[in-house]
């Protein structure tokens, strides 16, 4: 039998963070090897194992897996979380590229300068919901049913839930305008593989404060 899934980032979400998820919610238990340093970086970089000298870098089914699309398209398929045909994965690209744009602009706030967190907050909230909440509300109400595709879970929906949660923690009332969000939310959270993830002790990280951002700087030298 493979072991676990093995994977290679900081101590803090990044672009990490939706590959944890995406494995939680499959059921997957996986491991984690933290780089703490600038050091262990360049060990991981001089040895060999980072295609393009770059993290997140997973160990999965004898690969050295890296570029985050392409990890968690290989975890959704090998999990059956990637729709049953071509037209379906189609509509799970779209609303995953989707939530990867939304999530990419949070990811991206704590590390802005002081005098633009405030606007980039702002902007945060209004594309979420004028640009991409909306798009998803309307998905639900237009078919019906409780998943984003194929009426069965898929990596869209995971995704979907974890950008809700992420925007939430920008505004706590994000999801006001939004019934539909509101009772995916529920119904996405109370999923037993999901619903462990979100206990506390569990591999989901906290959100980036300024102490982790410092040690971002540091091992990535930006």
């Amino acid at each position: 039998m493979a072991g676990k899934p093995k994977l290679h980032y900081t101590k803090g979400r990044g672009k990490m963070e939706s590959i944890r998820w995406l494995l939680a919610a499959a059921g997957v238990e996986f491991e984690e090897e933290f780089i703490e340093t600038k050091e262990d970086l360049e060990k991981l970089r001089s040895d060999g194992v980072l295609l393009f000298q770059q993290v997140p870098m997973v160990e999965i089914d004898g690969m050295r897996m890296v570029q985050t699309r392409a990890i968690l398209s290989y975890i959704a398929a090998k999990y059956n979380l990637y729709g049953k045909d071509l037209k379906e994965r189609a509509w799970i690209d779209m609303y995953v590229e989707g939530t990867t744009d939304l999530m990419g602009m949070i990811m991206y706030l704590p590390f802005q300068p002081a005098d633009t967190k405030e606007k980039n907050l702002a902007l945060i909230i209004e594309r979420a919901t004028t640009r991409y909440f909306p798009v998803y509300e309307k998905a639900l109400k237009d078919h019906g049913q409780d998943y984003l595709v194929g009426n069965k879970l898929s990596w869209a929906d995971v995704h979907l839930l974890e950008a809700i949660l992420m925007v939430e923690e920008c505004k706590p009332d994000a999801l006001s305008a939004f019934p539909l969000l509101q009772a995916f939310k529920g119904r996405i959270s109370n999923i037993p593989t999901i619903k462990k993830f979100l206990q506390p002790g569990s591999q989901r990280k906290p959100p980036t404060d300024e102490k982790f951002v410092a040690v971002v700087r540091k091992i990535f030298n930006i």
